[in-house]
């Protein structure tokens, strides 16, 4: 893993040291703290025709007004308020304009001195620390010399200046857990499929324990027993075993009815005996990315010690081919009792989501349940990369969901439910088939077939497969997997569910 900075919090009247990153409005206007650098930076800004527009950068290097290396004025303006995910774009932009540097100073004074309020503060920081991230683990090749491989590190110390030192500090801490947490998901979905089978994932998941979490991992006997034969179905192709992990955290009042996530873990999809073609078949070691975010959110809400009760299950298999793999047309009888008419092997992920949404349901009794997974390409041709796809049955779960993705940068995009859908994944000769009705409708007819193993629980099915990854890399993220969901989720609780 490539090193992240070590990020402090100061009084704005420190003196910087090192690269000073200061904030610009609209029309290079600066605050009153920095009114001693404006004529200097008014008359660069003309030649560099810098208008202080979000994120463009002026960079000044050796200034004689001021006693640093470099001053760098990024610039704030926007035609709109700010969001989270505007802040998380600024750090992760000073992140990169400062790689190679041994320190450096951010002022988070701004033009009209409103000084930015410690949580956004907190928010920079942990943009920097996930512009930061890289999955390198297995690159051995060294670059030419030790100065060429200095300039690619994120600088070492960072001191951010704040009006509100202690403030910004315990803000920062739920923004480390939350960073935190959207990494690991990153890691788990970017490890290679050899290292990463359901043993091992199992393993990971159990490391939680050490934040507080209750781990509870299930392996084959124990899915046989519940009668899981849709997620063992999907398995079954397979020499790697099964595993269901159920997380528990209890930071709420006792009693209290937990919310839940639930994850398609499929740590390798060959689209089984309905094989993939072999383009870009290597990406769908991905295809796990749903469970990654319920790891990722489990460990965010524990290590931020949220007033909530949560849990997580992920469902953890292979979709192999051997002789024993799962073949279309066979018929598989859910832990619901409902029979499914297996169609096509390669629709395997809500064979996993079935069973996994059935037990939460059945033994937790959440106050609601959303599951993600990276489950259609259909959801690509629909959204593009840049919304998941947002089924549900309960509008307030729905509109929650929408506003938190429009806080966070993670957004979703809702898409209809309705009979005359349902009536397409009728079966032939089971209750339902796993496949709707050819090309149309894919992650609609998807989604319907989810909403059967839910009862009457609120309920939201997010899918995932545009977003989670491969797509496109923006400010705080440059990696191939980019953890979606965890801050849509944990912003979910934060504003909704979590105990006041």
């Amino acid at each position: 893993m490539a090193s992240l900075p070590d990020i402090r919090f100061a009084d704005l009247d420190r003196r910087p040291e090192g690269v000073l990153v200061i904030l610009a409005g609209k029309d290079v206007s600066l605050s009153k703290h920095h009114s001693g650098l404006r004529e200097f930076v008014e008359k660069a800004a003309t030649s560099s025709r810098f208008k202080g527009k979000a994120l463009a950068k002026l960079d000044l290097v050796s200034p004689s007004v001021i006693d640093v290396d470099r001053l760098l004025v990024i610039g704030t303006h926007l035609d709109r308020e700010p969001v989270e995910e505007d802040w998380l774009k600024l750090g992760g932009t000073i992140a990169a304009a400062t790689k190679g540097v041994e320190k450096v100073s951010v002022s988070t004074a701004v033009a009209g001195d409103r000084p930015i309020p410690p949580e956004q503060a907190a928010t920079i920081a942990a943009g920097m620390r996930l512009r930061a991230y890289e999955f390198d683990r297995y690159k051995t090749k060294k670059k030419e010399n030790d100065e060429e491989e200095a300039k690619d590190k994120p600088a070492s110390a960072v001191t951010i200046l704040v009006s509100d030192v202690f403030g910004a500090e315990k803000a920062f801490e739920a923004e480390r857990a939350l960073s935190d947490g959207t990494m690991l998901a990153r890691d788990l979905v970017n490890e290679p499929a050899n290292v990463l089978g359901p043993v091992e994932y199992a393993e990971r998941a159990e490391a939680l324990k050490h934040l507080g979490v209750e781990v509870e991992v299930l392996g084959q006997s124990e899915l046989e027993a519940l009668k899981m034969h849709a997620l063992l179905g999907v398995s079954q192709g397979s020499p790697r075993p099964p595993r269901l992990v159920v997380m528990r955290w209890n930071g709420g009042p006792e009693g209290e009815q937990p919310v839940a996530f639930v994850g398609k873990g499929v740590v390798f999809d060959t689209g089984g005996i309905s094989i993939k073609p072999a383009g870009s078949m290597d990406e769908m070691k991905g295809d796990m990315g749903g469970s990654a975010a319920v790891v990722g959110v489990m460990h965010a809400l524990a290590a931020r010690k949220a007033k909530v009760n949560a849990i997580g299950i992920i469902g953890l298999v292979e979709n192999a081919v051997d002789g024993n793999a799962q073949r279309p047309g066979d018929i598989v009888t859910s832990m619901s009792g409902t029979t499914i008419e297996v169609l096509n092997t390669d629709a395997e992920g809500r064979l996993v989501l079935a069973d996994a949404l059935w037990y939460c349901q059945d033994r937790f009794k959440p106050k609601f349940m959303v599951n993600l997974a990276t489950l259609t390409g259909a959801i690509v041709v629909a959204l593009g990369n840049h919304h998941a796809g947002l089924f549900s049955n309960n509008d307030e779960l729905a509109d929650r969901l929408f506003s938190a993705g429009t806080v966070s940068g993670e957004k979703v995009w809702r898409l209809p439910l309705a009979p005359e859908y349902d009536k397409m994944i009728e079966g032939k000769f089971a209750d339902i088939k796993n496949i709707g009705g050819g090309r149309a409708a894919g992650s609609i007819t998807a989604a319907q077939f989810l909403q059967r193993f839910v009862n009457d629980v609120p309920w939201a099915h997010l899918d995932i497969a545009g977003t989670a990854m491969g797509s496109p890399s923006n400010a705080y993220n440059q990696s191939w997997a980019s953890g979606f969901g965890v801050r849509l989720l944990e912003r979910l609780v934060r504003d909704h569910y979590e105990a006041r």
